[in-house]
C-alpha cells in the first residue's frame, strides 16, 4: 500500500488532472486528443505526471508541516489557513510547469498567439479541485481526531472543573459543623469528662466519613448511620424541651446515594428548632424513589425568610444539580409554627 501510494498514486493523480482538462478543452472546441501529434499527447502527459509526483510531494510535506505546528484546539480558521496555503501552493506548481509547457508548444506548432484565457482558466480550476479533494480525503482523519481529542479534553475540563467545585461546595460543610462539635465537647470537659470521650469519639467518626467517604456512591444505610451519629452529637448540646423521632425503612440499606446530602437538612433542622421543640427525620423508598423529609418547629416570632438556609441548603440545591440533573427534586418552606424539608432522589 505504502509503494502504491508513493509511487504509482502521484502518476494517477496527475494523469487525472490531465485528461480532465483534455476533456473539457476538447469538448468545448470539438477536438479528439488522440488525434493530435504522439508527441504532442507525450509531452503533456509527461509533464501532468511531473505535476502529479511534485504536487502529492508538496501536499504531503505541508501535512507534516501543519501536524508540527498545529494547535491543540480545533478550528475553522485553522482547516482554511492550511487549505489556501495548500491551494496557494498548487497554483504556483501548475503555473510553473504547465504554462511553460503550452507555450513551447505553441512555438513547436508555430502557433502565433498567446494562450486563451480558457485554457489558463483549465489548468488553474481542474487542478485546484483536485487539490481540495486530495486534502479532505487526507486530511479528515487528522481532523476527525482532533476533534475527538477536543471533545475529550473539554469533558475531562468540565468534569475537573464540576469535581473541583463539588469539593469546594462539601468544603463549606465542615467548619460550620466542627465549630459546634468542638464547642459541644468544650462545654462537656467541665461536667461530663466520660461524656466529653464519647462526644470526641462521635466527632471522630463523623470527620472519617466526611474526609474518606465522600468521593463516591455509598450505601444509603452508611450516610443513615453518619446522620444518626451527627444527631446524637446534636442531642447532648439540645434543649431537653427537644422532642426527636427518627424513622428509617429497613429496606433502605444498599441503594447508592452521594454522601453528604442529607446532612444540610438535618443541621438546619437542629439550628432553627424552636417552639414546641419537635423535630421529625423519616426516610423510605416510594415508587422507587428514595423520600428524605425533615420536619422541625421554629419560634413563633422567628424573622427569618421562609427559605432561610444560608449557604447550607444554596450548597445543597447546587450539588443536586451536579450529581442528580433531572433526577431530583427538594422542597423546603415554613408553614406557620414549622418548618419542612422533603428531598426525593431517584437510585
Amino acid at each position: 500500500m505504502k509503494f502504491f501510494r508513493k509511487y504509482i498514486f502521484p502518476a494517477l493523480y496527475g494523469l487525472l488532472v490531465y485528461f480532465t482538462i483534455r476533456l473539457l478543452h476538447d469538448t468545448d472546441i470539438g477536438q479528439h486528443f488522440w488525434e493530435r501529434d504522439f508527441y504532442v499527447n507525450g509531452i503533456e502527459m509527461a509533464c501532468s505526471i511531473l505535476v502529479g509526483y511534485l504536487a502529492i510531494y508538496i501536499f504531503e510535506r505541508l501535512f507534516k508541516y501543519y501536524d508540527r505546528h498545529r494547535t491543540v484546539q480545533l478550528s475553522y480558521g485553522a482547516v482554511v489557513r492550511e487549505l489556501a496555503i495548500l491551494v496557494g501552493a498548487n497554483l504556483i506548481l501548475v503555473n510553473v510547469v504547465f504554462v511553460p509547457m503550452v507555450m513551447a508548444l505553441h512555438v513547436s506548432q508555430g502557433i502565433d498567439e498567446l494562450i486563451p484565457w480558457a485554457d489558463v482558466a483549465d489548468i488553474n480550476m481542474i487542478p485546484t479541485l483536485y487539490a481540495i479533494v486530495y486534502y479532505g480525503i487526507a486530511r479528515s482523519s487528522t481532523w476527525l481526531k482532533a476533534y475527538v481529542n477536543n471533545k475529550m479534553q473539554l469533558e475531562k475540563l468540565t468534569n475537573d472543573q464540576l469535581e473541583t467545585e463539588l469539593k469546594f461546595l462539601k468544603a463549606q460543610y465542615h467548619p460550620h459543623f466542627l465549630f459546634n462539635a468542638l464547642n459541644t465537647i468544650y462545654f462537656q470537659m467541665d461536667e461530663d469528662v466520660p461524656g466529653a470521650k464519647k462526644s470526641t469519639e462521635l466527632l471522630s467518626s463523623l470527620l472519617r466519613y466526611q474526609l474518606y467517604d465522600q468521593h463516591q456512591q455509598v450505601p444509603v444505610k452508611q450516610e443513615l448511620e453518619y446522620l444518626e451519629n451527627y444527631i446524637r452529637l446534636q442531642q447532648i448540646r439540645a434543649s431537653s424541651k427537644m422532642q426527636l423521632s427518627v424513622n428509617f425503612e429497613g429496606c433502605l440499606t444498599d441503594q447508592l446515594i452521594f454522601p453528604l446530602l442529607l446532612l444540610p437538612l438535618v443541621e438546619n433542622a437542629f439550628k432553627y428548632i424552636g417552639g414546641e421543640y419537635k423535630i421529625a427525620i423519616e426516610g423510605c423508598i416510594i415508587d422507587n424513589r428514595f423520600v428524605f423529609k425533615v420536619y422541625n418547629d421554629v419560634p413563633a416570632n422567628m424573622k427569618a425568610p421562609d427559605n432561610y438556609s444560608g449557604i447550607g441548603l444554596e450548597n445543597l440545591s447546587r450539588r443536586l444539580q451536579l450529581l442528580y440533573p433531572d433526577k431530583h427534586k427538594l422542597t423546603a418552606g415554613r408553614e406557620e409554627d414549622h418548618y419542612t424539608a422533603i428531598l426525593e432522589l431517584n437510585i
